[in-house]
C-alpha cells in the first residue's frame, strides 16, 4: 500500500510526504567527538575549541526537496565529554533581531535556533531547547509528539546550562552591516532527568536521535525597526520558514523518528557509524503506524488487515482502541503502539 499524507485524504493530522515515506531511510548522521577541554561559553563558534568538530551539513527546508533552498546558510557543531554536551551554531543573514526576553516565553515568535534530543529513541519524553539572538532560553520536555496527544512540560529546565550569543553586526539595527549571529550551549548531562533522577552520560559508541531547527520570519523595516511582514489576504504575518538539519517532510519538527543520529565517538576524524538494523525496523513499523492512524481517523478503530511491503515479518495485534505491531529479529522484539511509542526488548 502506498503511504500518503493523511491530511490529503482526511484533512486531519499531516504525516511526512512521499519523499520520506517511500524512499530510503537515511537521516543525517553526526559523529560527535570528545572535547579536549571545557570551553569558555561566549558564543564564538570560530574559536580553537571547535576546530576538531565537523560542521553539520547545511540546513534544509523542513519539507525537503519540494521546497526552495533556505535564504540564509546555517550549520552547527557538537562535542561531548563525561559531564556536558556542547553545541555551537552559526546563523548567517543580514536580519538580526530579537524581542522576546522572558525565560520560557515563546521564543519562536522571534527568529530563533532550536535543539531537540530524543535520548532513548522511543519518540517519547524528548527535550527541546530554543534561543533567540537575545540569548533568551525556552527549555521544555515533551511527553510525546503533539500529533500523538503529547503535552509540553514547561517546568523542565536544563539545570546548569550555560549559553551565549555573539553577533557579527548589531542586534535590532537594520542600518548596520549584519553578517551572522552565533550561539553556544553547554548542557550538563545530569540536567537531562527522568522522574527526578540524574541522567547518565553517553558512552563511546552510543547514539541518540536529535535535530536542529532555525525559524526565520519574513520582515520589513518600518521606522528603523524590524517588523514581520503582514499577508494582506489574512491580516496576519506570513508563515515562518523552518530550516532544519533533518527534514521531516511536513511543517512540523515533532517527528523524532525522522531526526538525525547523534553518535558519540572519541575522534570524529577517525570514526564511522552505520545506522543499526533495529532503527530500520523501527521505521518500517512507523510507516505501518501512520496507516493505522489514518484508518483509525476514518473508522474509529484499528485494523488487523493493513499491511505494508517490507522485508521484515510484521505482526499486528489490535483491539478497537489499541494497536501494537512488532518484529522479532535476532533475539529482540521491536514494537510500536497506537501513540507511537517505540521500544526494544529481549525475547
Amino acid at each position: 500500500m502506498d503511504i500518503l499524507r493523511v491530511s490529503e485524504k482526511l484533512g486531519a493530522i499531516p504525516f511526512p510526504n512521499n519523499e520520506f515515506l517511500n524512499g530510503n531511510f537515511a537521516p543525517p548522521v553526526y559523529l560527535c567527538g570528545r572535547a579536549k577541554q571545557e570551553p569558555k561559553i561566549d558564543g564564538d563558534v570560530f574559536k580553537p575549541f571547535w576546530d576538531d568538530a565537523p560542521k553539520t551539513v547545511a540546513f534544509r527546508d523542513i519539507e525537503g526537496s519540494c521546497r526552495p533552498a533556505p535564504k540564509f546558510e546555517t550549520w552547527a557543531k557538537l562535542l561531548w565529554d563525561e559531564d556536558n554536551l556542547y553545541i555551537g551554531a552559526v546563523l548567517y543573514g543580514s536580519e538580526i533581531w530579537a524581542y522576546v526576553s522572558g525565560r520560557d516565553d515563546v521564543v519562536f515568535f522571534d527568529n530563533d535556533f532550536e535543539f531537540f534530543l530524543d535520548k532513548k529513541g522511543t519518540t517519547h519524553e524528548y527535550f527541546e531547547l530554543e534561543s533567540n539572538a537575545l540569548n533568551t532560553l525556552w527549555d521544555l520536555m515533551l511527553t510525546k509528539p503533539y500529533t500523538d496527544g503529547g503535552t509540553p512540560y514547561d517546568g523542565f529546565n536544563y539545570n546548569g546550562i550555560e549559553s551565549a550569543v555573539k553577533i557579527c553586526g548589531e542586534l535590532n539595527n537594520p542600518n548596520t552591516e549584519n553578517k551572522y549571529w552565533s550561539i553556544e550551549f553547554k548542557i550538563p548531562w545530569k540536567s537531562i532527568a527522568r522522574y527526578g533522577s540524574a541522567s547518565d552520560p553517553p558512552k563511546t559508541g552510543d547514539y541518540y536521535r536529535f535535530n536542529f531547527s532555525r525559524v526565520h520570519w519574513q520582515t520589513e523595516v518600518i521606522d528603523g525597526k524590524y517588523v514581520k511582514k503582514i499577508n494582506p489576504e489574512t491580516g496576519n504575518p506570513f508563515p515562518e520558514d523552518n530550516w532544519v538539519l533533518a527534514p521531516t517532510g511536513v511543517v512540523n519538527i515533532h517527528y523524532p523518528e525522522l531526526w538525525a543520529f547523534l553518535c558519540f565517538v572519541d575522534d570524529a576524524s577517525n570514526a564511522s557509524f552505520k545506522i543499526p538494523e533495529v532503527e530500520k525496523i523501527k521505521w518500517e513499523l512507523r510507516k505501518l503506524y501512520y496507516l493505522q492512524r489514518e484508518y483509525f481517523e476514518a473508522n474509529g478503530k484499528f485494523s488487523k488487515d493493513i499491511k505494508i511491503e517490507s522485508k521484515y515479518e510484521i505482526k499486528i495485534e489490535t483491539t478497537t482502541s489499541l494497536f501494537q505491531a512488532y518484529v522479532e529479529k535476532d533475539g529482540l522484539r521491536i514494537s510500536i503502539i497506537q501513540d507511537g511509542y517505540t521500544w526494544i526488548e529481549k525475547i
